[in-house]
């Protein structure tokens, strides 16, 4: 049986769990105060994702040269460096509003990265 220790970022308790798992499945979690924590420890061992935020250069913006993004949804912790690969090289022409999808399915991973902030 293997055990994994993890602090849990799914509240501000941080609390401090153990994850026991046999074959790659979970077999219990304990440590956790409350429910987001064992959907968070069940997540982050089988399958880790991330939000991720960065910044797009703008092109034709008043003021300001970039832009804050994030991708629309968690996309897979292995993918982040390729996701980042990508934003680093995209440019976006102002104007921009907060929504609007500026790289779509970054890295192929399905999940659009989008604007956190308008440019006139």
């Amino acid at each position: 049986m293997e055990k994994k220790e993890l602090i849990c970022i799914g509240c501000p308790m941080g609390c401090q769990m153990t994850v026991e798992l046999e074959k790659g499945e979970v077999i219990s979690v304990t440590g956790n105060t409350c429910m987001r924590g064992d959907v968070y420890a069940r997540k982050e061992v089988t399958n880790p994702t991330r939000i991720v935020t960065s910044t797009v250069l703008v092109t034709g913006g008043k003021k300001k040269d970039r832009v804050a993004v994030k991708t629309a949804s968690d996309v897979p912790k292995a993918k982040i460096f390729d996701v980042m690969k990508v934003i680093n090289h995209a440019k976006a022409a102002a104007p921009i509003k907060v929504g609007d999808v500026l790289i779509p399915d970054v890295a192929g991973t399905g999940v659009n990265v989008i604007a956190t902030a308008n440019i006139d």
